[in-house]
């Protein structure tokens, strides 16, 4: 079991560049990956995505990269548009003043706009490096996430005893239950009929509304359904979805075993459960 929540960092720097790689994590029901890279970059966001994709399955992930590099190669161009109109524009204000005055080369480079720069980059060759950097910073993220996981887990599995100790209790009580549930049903017939009663007749109705008021079957559904809940934790490293759809089930039984049985020891019971049940779903909401 895995926490979504985490944090990863990761370096790399040679005589050519320095990067490096920052991975956060925050509770989402799905796989959301957010890439924040410097513009020059960009075609190698899908990349990032596909790895961090195929490490995580669960989560909003956010991964960011800075970026600095030695003795880029850069292309300088001269906009000629631009020193054509500062020369048009510097000889019109020199005739105005009688001036006889012509701009130096020095002073039309000077100008903004007339000189632009931009580094030559061939983004897929710094792939290699961004890979090494990101590795270490998702290995980081991991750890962070499966160490979280595991104080998640010692929780989770503490509530699911919880709930499993008040069902055998609720279970413990279902002689007594029944018991009086047909005393209940004898006294009303009583009542009715007074001493003139068919004892057939009360047993068979009896067992009847025993049949459609017991909970034997949700008390064993429920032990399934906890009994699935700890195999999954087990067997799967991202069980969150899962585990979600488990809850349900669970609730279900509870919330039906409170509904059939109007036993005071019973009703107490089921609160309980249901109060353990929802510190699982808690939990869950930051489980991978």
């Amino acid at each position: 079991m895995k926490s979504m929540t985490g944090y990863g960092s990761g370096d790399f720097r040679n005589a050519q560049v320095s990067l490096s790689v920052e991975i956060k994590g925050y509770n989402n029901r799905f796989l959301d990956i957010g890439v924040y890279l410097p513009p020059f970059l960009s075609s190698v966001e899908n990349r990032v995505r596909e790895y961090l994709a195929g490490r995580f399955s669960r989560g909003k992930i956010e991964a960011s990269l800075r970026f600095k590099e030695q003795n880029a190669p850069i292309a300088v161009q001269v906009n000629r548009e631009a020193v054509k109109a500062y020369k048009e524009a510097i000889a019109a204000l020199a005739g105005e003043m009688g001036l006889n005055e012509k701009p130096s080369l020095s002073l039309l480079l000077s100008l903004d706009g007339v000189l632009e720069a931009e580094k030559t980059r061939d983004s897929g060759q710094y792939w290699p490096f961004i890979e090494k950097a990101l590795a270490e910073a998702a290995d980081q993220f991991e750890a962070e996430r499966v160490r979280e996981g595991k104080h998640t887990e010692a929780d989770i599995q503490s509530h699911l005893s919880k709930i499993e100790t008040l069902a055998g209790a609720v279970a413990a009580h279902i002689p007594r239950i029944e018991a009086e549930f047909q005393e209940n049903l004898r006294a009303r017939f009583r009542e009715l009929l007074g001493d003139q009663i068919d004892e057939n007749r009360v047993l068979a109705e009896t067992a009847v509304l025993l049949v459609k008021n017991t909970i034997s079957e949700e008390l064993s559904r429920l032990k399934a359904h906890l009994g699935e809940f700890r195999a999954e934790i087990g067997r799967n490293p991202g069980p969150g979805k899962k585990l979600d759809f488990l809850c349900q089930e669970i609730n279900r039984e509870i919330n039906t075993i409170g509904s059939k049985t109007p036993d005071l020891d019973t009703s107490r019971a089921v609160v309980d459960m249901k109060d353990a049940l929802e510190n699982i779903r808690e939990q869950l909401r930051n489980v991978e």
